[in-house]
């Protein structure tokens, strides 16, 4: 059975990855014409590195990124408003969250799979259901393949052809990630920080000793005519400022924040979506990548059952859409809350957040981390 997984992002590799482990023959189509060391940082939680673990990748991501045993949110000068300890749940599951260079997961990736299993420049226009199904790519030529899989993001061509639904929600928040080099060897190490303002925040991350990654995002109605990050964040602690006024322009993502609003069905017949094709999340509980790492672990298991692709596909969607639907629902609301801009409300907040009982943080932390399926 040919088996096309159209787009060679994190979940479409780590997907042939774990098709690989569990005996199964694949071909990756990236739209791409290489992959190249660009975008910017990102965080593989506890629930994504124990699938890395499993597919034997661990040490190698946590050797290229820098690993997180502490996050935590901030008021706008970095006085902070929560912590999470992360000790527990490394002791706990035997691994630790890393921030990481999004190009050098990807590349880690593409190598374990073997380079020989990607195709470049193959940009899927249209689908047709002819002998299995027909794909054509807009450098004209076309496949048959037997099976697909969309891991073809946000905007998926996959979820439209086959599925035609699927509505992109605004949150009308814009954000730009960055990545510099700053002389921080012995400051920050292993933490993670989300500086709250007054309808804008800033995160950052280091992703090696001299690395950070950076975001900043803010709700559309406060740009008006300024364009300069710098300016617009200069209320933020000086070495946020610092941070964002010392990223070469040529460093830095301009990004709408976007999610997709939950669809009722992932798969049909011989074909699913993974990833941001099937459950696209705004990025506020650092899980969207971490999903689609789960997806790829569970159709992995599953199709190393014997199972048919149908039986596989059906049982993945059962399993896996209750979780990556709460990941959405709960993201789109700490978003909305994190981006008050009223002085009261923002006080109320942070004093409500402060008060939150560590029990409810552990509760919800055991839910995310937790890939504990019943695949049997």
């Amino acid at each position: 059975m040919k088996i096309a997984i159209i787009g060679g992002g994190i979940g479409g590799l780590t997907t042939a990855l774990a098709l690989r482990q569990n005996g199964k023959e694949f071909t990756v189509y990236e739209s791409a014409a290489e992959i190249k060391p660009v975008g910017a940082g990102i965080v593989m939680a506890n629930n994504a590195m124990q699938v890395f673990n499993k597919l034997g990748i661990r040490k190698k991501i946590e050797n290229a990124g820098h690993k997180i045993s502490d996050i935590k949110i901030t008021d706008a000068q970095l006085n902070t408003i929560s912590s999470s300890n992360l000790a527990k749940y490394e002791k706990q599951f035997g691994v630790y969250n890393v921030a990481i260079h999004r190009a050098d997961l990807q590349k880690i990736l593409a190598e374990e799979i073997g380079i020989l299993n990607i195709q470049f420049s193959k940009r899927l226009l249209k689908i047709e259901q002819v002998n299995g199904f027909k794909l054509a790519f807009d450098d004209n030529t076309s496949i048959n393949a037997d099976i697909v899989i969309g891991a073809d993001g946000i905007n998926s061509t996959v979820r439209k052809e086959v599925f035609g639904i699927g509505n992109i929600r605004d949150t009308k928040q814009r954000c730009w990630r960055g990545v510099t080099e700053l002389d921080w060897t012995s400051k920050y190490n292993h933490e993670a920080f989300e500086a709250w303002g007054k309808g804008k925040r800033f995160g950052f991350v280091k992703i090696s000793d001299k690395k950070v990654y950076w975001f900043a995002v803010i709700n559309d109605i406060l740009i008006k005519n300024e364009k300069n990050i710098t300016a617009l964040f200069k209320e933020f602690h000086p070495e946020i400022v610092k941070i964002i006024a010392e990223t070469p322009n040529d460093k830095t993502i301009f990004n709408d924040i976007i999610d997709l609003q939950p669809i009722s069905h992932w798969q049909k017949g011989k074909v699913c979506l993974i990833g941001d094709a099937a459950h696209a999340t705004t990025p506020n509980m650092g899980q969207g990548a971490c999903q689609a790492v789960e997806d790829a672990y569970v159709l992995g298991k599953l199709f190393g059952q014997g199972k048919s692709a149908e039986e596989v596909f059906a049982k993945y969607e059962k399993l896996r859409m209750g979780k990556a639907h709460f990941i959405v629902n709960t993201s789109w609301k700490i978003g909305k809350i994190a981006h008050f801009s009223n002085s009261l409300a923002i006080w109320l907040r942070n004093v409500l957040v402060k008060a939150i009982p560590k029990s409810a943080n552990e509760k919800q932390m055991n839910k995310v981390f937790s890939i504990d399926y019943k695949i049997d």
